[in-house]
């Protein structure tokens, strides 16, 4: 290979490529794109290239999420070059916005070609974006912002699988009341997925009597966190009592005042009751459950916003209560000073001991409302992976940078938020793939940061990268490198053209 001291690069000459992308190109192809998108294309009439838009909109929201324009920026530094203009995206994402539910069900039928799909139980869940604007539309909305934002927001539903793999999502208007979004998209989800046995999970605010009715046919039911706090009076002080706990497997009572909690096989235990609740014409069950640990960790927090009040008491003018519910402003009490006959134009402020105690009865206690007859440990055990959901909104939100949103139409606003849906399925199918052995933030970093320089426009490329054990298990298990001192175009374009082979097809090469 031939290099001169004295010879310039050309002038505007790309010489530096991602290569991580081609894992997930692999995971794409796996997916079937070409049989979803060449369908798509019989029922549309456009003369851009949809498919491998669609893919590098996939590819730079995992890899450089930003702007359209940018990510057509950055689908110039991938290995293959696009065949596309930018107009042709902005046009595509009309066509994605109405494919959407065709998209989502043949991603989760063909997901299984990559990873058996546990829907056994079913996690659901809200979030909300906001959007930077001051006039709300059709879709932008004002209502409960999830960050406490003043600004329009549109609200997002998401199923989850047993296993934490993305399963359905839909967009509705931000000023729609959460609890009616679950049953149009469990009905597209029964239909369209063929999943129609099921235990449903979610978080109290989604727990209503007629969500918790919709999932008591059809060999469906539930497990829903239960609000204490929102229990008639007579059911928390039976909840609340610390009589008649059980140990998981055991049936023998225990008292939790008997507890040495400084025990570490007590502190690390979880223990719970059975108390039966009458809605109507359904028999259901809530499970308590106390834990030593929880009920320090509770006790630890709020000692932090306690102190926290004690600083805003002695900051005078700083004592406004914000919308949060854990704002530890709603320790501090007030009390108006009025001399007589004039209006009040003081206030004294203390830390209100009353709601401080009030708040100290719960610390330790979780419960769960379910028409299930499995042991509690199950149900208990249902309900732990939620918070996996709760992770893939935080995915979406940081690491795949939703919002901003930098489309202005309905439909465009639909189709940007599908491409963020299918990178967090395919994502999370990589995590699979990987055997969960790394982060999210160790996988991402890798995969942007897996560069290959090219010499020269007729030789090949050298890696530009570290290799580390994760580089390592990515070629093992996508079954090529790009790890060798030195890779020759022709290699290089061998590698490419298999990872956009089916994983069956490539087994007969």
């Amino acid at each position: 290979i031939p290099f001169h001291p004295n010879m310039q690069i050309k002038l505007n000459e790309q010489r530096n490529f991602n290569c991580g992308y081609l894992f997930l190109q692999s995971l794409c192809s796996d997916l079937r794109f070409d049989n979803i998108c060449r369908n798509i294309r019989n029922r549309h009439d456009y003369e851009y290239p949809f498919q491998d838009i669609l893919l590098d909109m996939v590819y730079a929201r995992i890899l450089y999420p930003a702007s359209k324009k940018s990510t057509y920026s950055f689908a110039q530094t991938l290995l293959e070059q696009p065949e596309y203009d930018l107009h042709h995206m902005y046009r595509s994402l009309s066509v994605l916005a109405g494919e959407s539910d065709y998209i989502q069900s043949e991603l989760y039928r063909n997901s299984h070609f990559v990873h058996s799909r546990n829907t056994k139980i079913l996690y659901y869940d809200c979030t909300n974006y906001y959007f930077e604007i001051e006039e709300s539309d059709e879709l932008r909305k004002y209502g409960k912002s999830k960050e406490h934002r003043p600004n329009p927001i549109v609200g997002m539903g998401l199923f989850m699988d047993a296993d934490g793999i993305p399963l359905a999502f839909d967009i509705f208007p931000g000023n729609q009341n959460e609890q009616l979004t679950l049953k149009p998209l469990e009905t597209k989800v029964i239909k369209d997925f063929d999943c129609s046995e099921f235990i449903f999970c979610s978080d109290a605010g989604l727990g209503s009597v007629k969500n918790r009715f919709l999932n008591s046919f059809g060999n469906r039911s539930y497990v829903i966190t239960y609000s204490l706090k929102k229990m008639k009076q007579e059911d928390r002080e039976i909840a609340l009592n610390p009589t008649q706990f059980r140990l998981p497997g055991s049936n023998k009572m225990i008292d939790l005042r008997t507890l040495d909690e400084t025990d570490p096989e007590v502190f690390h235990t979880i223990y719970y009751k059975e108390v039966p609740l009458v809605t109507g014409s359904m028999n259901e069950t809530i499970i308590v459950t106390y834990s030593p640990k929880y009920k320090a960790y509770q006790q630890k927090i709020r000692g932090r916003q306690v102190e926290r009040a004690m600083k805003m008491i002695q900051g005078p003018g700083k004592c406004r209560r914000g919308k949060n519910q854990n704002d530890p402003a709603r320790f501090i009490h007030k009390t108006s000073v009025t001399p007589d006959g004039e209006i009040a134009d003081q206030a004294l402020y203390a830390l209100d001991e009353e709601r401080i105690r009030e708040e100290a009865m719960y610390d330790g206690f979780y419960a769960v409302v379910t028409n299930l007859e499995d042991a509690p440990s199950e149900i208990i055990k249902i309900n732990k992976r939620r918070w996996e959901i709760e992770e893939n909104f935080r995915i979406m939100k940081s690491d795949f940078e939703a919002r901003p949103v930098y489309v202005q139409r309905d439909d465009r606003i639909k189709a940007h938020f599908l491409t963020c849906y299918i990178s967090l399925l395919v994502y999370r199918l990589l995590e699979k793939k990987l055997g969960e052995e790394f982060t999210c933030n160790q996988i991402l970093e890798t995969l942007r940061e897996m560069n290959m320089t090219l010499l020269n426009k007729d030789s090949g490329y050298i890696p530009a990268y570290k290799r580390t054990k994760l580089t390592d298990a990515l070629h093992n298990t996508f079954k090529f490198r790009t790890d060798f001192e030195f890779i020759t175009k022709s290699s290089m374009r061998s590698i490419i053209s298999n990872t956009k082979k089916a994983a069956h097809s490539k087994e007969k090469i």
